[in-house]
């Protein structure tokens, strides 16, 4: 129970790998806030959890919206006292346009950047000033191999979220806030089963050394070591869980 009377804020927990460190975090005992834009999955979550004996509620959320996240972080503080944690995993991802960079409609190019890069540093921007009165925190960011390998926009967004981690640790990290990434590789979730088709199991004969998909499971350990005590002199780092898909020296 590493997270007894913490309070941890997860943005895209409705399903997925944001679910997954949800529940994990609950179930080491912190009081978790379920942030989407899915009210009805997010909702349904949140009461799962807590029939399972963990705390947890529900916040509509658009982590693209400054409002909307200083909504939530005015929540969870009112509703718990204060906010020690934060995962940055909401994405636009499952329902993503497949174009390039020089091609895509600019609109669409814009909204999906609004989420997949700057969301995370919209909900940081909200949270901080609260984990700074607690006396520090951890933030976590969630970034993918995608930002090693060509994959257009979404690869951009990554890139960005890896140098927003590096930054974010150094501005904040006078406050006693860590903030890490993990780079999941290809994983089995229902936005990926859209996304990649049958190409996923070409993409785990060719490229992964463990020759399976990942699991939102897989994930899990890793986000609760980069928020926990255990990493206390860890932060601005991207932690690859990827089956042995990149290779960075």
């Amino acid at each position: 129970m590493r997270f007894n009377e913490k309070v941890a804020i997860v943005t895209g927990a409705a399903q997925g790998i944001g679910e997954a460190y949800a529940r994990a975090l609950a179930a080491e005992g912190a009081a978790v806030v379920v942030a989407d834009l899915n009210e009805e999955s997010g909702a349904a979550v949140a009461k799962e959890i807590e029939a399972d004996g963990g705390c947890a509620s529900f916040w509509r959320t658009d982590v693209a919206d400054p409002a909307s996240a200083a909504a939530l972080a005015e929540a969870a503080v009112e509703k718990y006292g204060g906010i020690d944690l934060l995962v940055n995993n909401a994405a636009i991802y499952g329902e993503m346009a497949f174009d390039l960079l020089v091609t895509v409609d600019w609109d669409y190019y814009r909204r999906f950047m609004s989420v997949n890069m700057d969301g995370a540093l919209v909900v940081t921007r909200a949270c901080y000033p609260h984990m700074q009165a607690r006396g520090g925190g951890a933030i976590v960011n969630q970034s993918s191999t995608a930002a090693w390998l060509y994959s257009g926009f979404y690869g951009l967004a990554k890139v960005g979220i890896n140098g927003l981690t590096q930054q974010l640790a150094h501005e904040l990290g006078g406050m006693g806030i860590r903030v890490n990434a993990i780079a999941p590789g290809p994983t089995d979730t229902p936005a990926t089963r859209v996304q990649a088709g049958d190409a996923a199991q070409e993409i785990v004969r060719n490229s992964l050394a463990i020759k399976r998909m990942g699991q939102p499971e897989d994930m899990v350990g890793a986000c609760l070591y980069l928020l926990s005590d255990d990493a206390s002199w860890v932060t601005g780092q991207i932690l690859a869980v990827d089956g042995g898909q990149v290779f960075r020296s």
